[in-house]
């Protein structure tokens, strides 16, 4: 594993993107991974080492997360930013041409990308993730970002985690210890903290009153994309409804619908039962 940081532009001055990649620099197919809410790139490490013998595999910590830097102005987490974040990276490592993987806000930006004329997006996962965000859902994210608590002890974090989180599935000792340690930092008065800006909860929350307690429907981004796309649900899943999800197979690109059992919101790809449908995918 190699990492890296790309200067980025903002309306209020320039920021750092840090950035994980696996496999051959040199290797012209790329495999861009991007995360969560409130996760970071080493969520894909998994995915990454299972791809990386094909793929020089890119996994990206989106500004205000893990070892990016915090925007100034708040109002800046959005689309827009993400997406222009983005396309700076690719540029740096000379990509014309990506696939990639998205969790949840990681698929958001994918389908804003990959809708545009011109897309280098070559073929799409959405994990657990589409154009209908279920307002139930909204309302669970709400009450805990920007709220999260800090901790004497990285077992104590961990022990956090594992209760927010319980919707990813069943994991080992060590992994639930991986998902923890990478969006967690020692802060200097020996805390341990998130390693997210709290800021990002802001324009969620003016995008969770815009919606006034309904769903938040994105269609005409879906219907805009038109390479292969790939669509992994966790079954129990409260951010994509099984029936958003059918419809999803059958408009737009017509996406391969994979439904991950005893899973909700959402599959991590951290066990080749479900790495293996999207190197299938991706390989195909």
């Amino acid at each position: 594993m190699r990492e890296g940081k790309v200067k980025c532009l903002s309306a209020a001055g320039f920021h750092h993107m840090a950035y994980v990649e696996w496999g051959d620099a040199t290797n012209s197919k790329v495999l861009v991974c991007v995360h969560g809410l409130t996760r970071c790139s080493r969520d894909f490490d998994f995915l990454a080492q299972a791809m990386a013998k094909d793929y020089r595999v890119v996994c990206p910590d989106v500004v205000g997360r893990g070892r990016s830097d915090w925007l100034r102005d708040k109002s800046s987490y959005a689309l827009p930013q993400y997406c222009a974040d983005m396309t700076v990276l690719l540029a740096r490592i000379g990509a014309e041409t990506v696939d990639w993987v998205g969790t949840s806000m990681g698929g958001l930006i994918g389908m804003a990308m990959a809708s545009q004329p011109e897309t280098p997006i070559r073929r799409l996962v959405l994990n657990d993730v589409g154009p209908v965000i279920a307002a139930v859902s909204l309302t669970r994210i709400g009450d805990y970002l920007g709220n999260a608590p800090r901790f004497d002890t990285i077992e104590q974090a961990e022990a956090f985690v594992r209760f927010v989180s319980a919707t990813f599935g069943s994991f080992s000792d060590e992994q639930w210890r991986h998902l923890t340690v990478h969006v967690t930092r020692t802060a200097t008065d020996g805390k341990v903290e998130f390693a997210y800006d709290p800021g990002i909860a802001q324009p969620f929350r003016e995008m969770q009153a815009a919606s006034d307690g309904k769903d938040i429907e994105l269609w005409p981004l879906y219907d805009g994309i038109s390479c292969p796309t790939l669509l992994l649900r966790g079954e129990t899943s409260d951010l994509l409804t099984h029936e958003a999800a059918v419809q999803m197979s059958e408009r737009g690109p017509r996406a391969k619908l994979i439904e991950v059992p005893s899973v909700g919101h959402a599959p991590m790809l951290m066990d080749m039962a479900q790495v293996s449908p999207v190197r299938q995918f991706l390989l195909d």
